[in-house]
């Protein structure tokens, strides 16, 4: 793919510093931060190396990157580089996508509270697919997992959900023998759905009930257990939205998938088409269109543009890649290795 001429860095660079001025007090440490590097990526700003040709006598000025994970020049060589590591990690089974997401007005509270809530969504999802296949009338396996955290829809607004990779079976309880999903189909999305809805809403309890939530606006009433109980039941009669994809052709495919969801940022450079004081545009895909093009154009204000890729900065030391069950990272190579036997 042909190089972005116009870039994220380009609008922080030109028009980050009258957004910093106005936003005064109510931007994070963190966005800030990411804000300086994407802007700093690739120019003298970082320092850099000279290439030179001995023969000819050219040289060329390679500035550093800022490495920053939330930066959009930055996350191609560091995919490729997670993709190498995860290769030898393979194995010869069908691979299936599940991917969990939040109700809205869940995801509000989500959106106040990351750190706590992203957790929650991390280990809710994983616990899930772990109980649903060891149980006896459904699979009887222990599983392992690949959780990637995406916070972002397509219009850059907040909707958190995890995209989760998962082999097509697991160990035996005894850890004897290898027991395979039926081809095709790995679990029931509407069983999934159900027990992920209650790991979750029963999670959130509990960090409410340890006070690690906090409310504004319309919701600070639900700052007291019994309104935030109240609040919370009809969300448990509701259907969530689990599903899953079709599973891959072959093993090799989920690295090539895959690259296109661990390092992902909230846009890429190449979806930008035109920016100034005044309007940001850039693509767009519209997932609600059933059928028929999708592919859309969207015209954001800049000032409106720069607070929503800033609302999808992770907390400090977040991981948004996790591996669980046979794939956790203290146990993966000898649980490879033991199902490969």
């Amino acid at each position: 793919m042909p190089r972005s001429k116009l870039e994220i860095a380009d609008i922080f660079r030109t028009h980050g510093p009258a957004w910093r001025q106005a936003n005064a007090g109510h931007v994070s440490l963190s966005q800030l931060k990411v804000m300086s590097a994407i802007a700093a990526c690739r120019t003298e700003a970082l320092g850099g190396h000279v290439a030179g040709c001995t023969k000819c006598g050219h040289h060329h000025i390679a500035y550093n990157s800022c490495k920053n994970r939330h930066c959009p020049k930055c996350q191609g060589p560091a995919a490729r580089d997670w993709m190498a590591a995860r290769a030898e990690d393979l194995l010869p089974v069908e691979y299936f996508h599940l991917v969990f997401t939040l109700p809205a007005e869940i995801a509000q509270i989500a959106y106040w509270n990351k750190k706590a809530a992203y957790g929650l969504l991390f280990k809710a999802s994983a616990q899930t697919v772990m109980t649903i296949a060891a149980d006896p009338k459904r699979m009887g396996a222990r599983v392992g997992m690949t959780s990637v955290l995406h916070t972002w829809g397509s219009a850059l607004t907040h909707h958190p959900h995890i995209h989760m990779i998962v082999p097509g079976g697991g160990l035996s309880p005894d850890g004897a023998k290898w027991v395979a999903c039926e081809p095709g189909f790995f679990l029931h999305v509407r069983v999934l759905s159900r027990l992920f809805r209650r790991l979750f809403l029963d999670g959130l309890m509990e960090l409410h009930r340890t006070g690690q939530l906090v409310f504004f606006g319309d919701f600070e009433g639900l700052a007291t257990a019994d309104a935030f109980k109240a609040w919370l039941a009809p969300f448990r009669k509701t259907e969530w939205v689990v599903y899953a994809k079709p599973p891959f052709g072959r093993p090799e495919a989920v690295l090539a998938y895959l690259s296109r969801y661990t390092h992902r940022v909230a846009i890429s450079n190449s979806r930008l088409v035109s920016a100034d004081a005044q309007t940001v545009t850039f693509r767009w895909k519209d997932y609600r269109i059933k059928s028929g093009d999708r592919q859309k154009v969207m015209r954001l204000a800049t000032p409106e543009f720069i607070r929503r890729f800033l609302i999808h900065v992770l907390p400090d030391r977040f991981h948004r890649i996790r591996h669980y069950g046979l794939l956790a990272s203290s146990t993966r190579k000898a649980n490879i290795t033991m199902i490969r036997a």
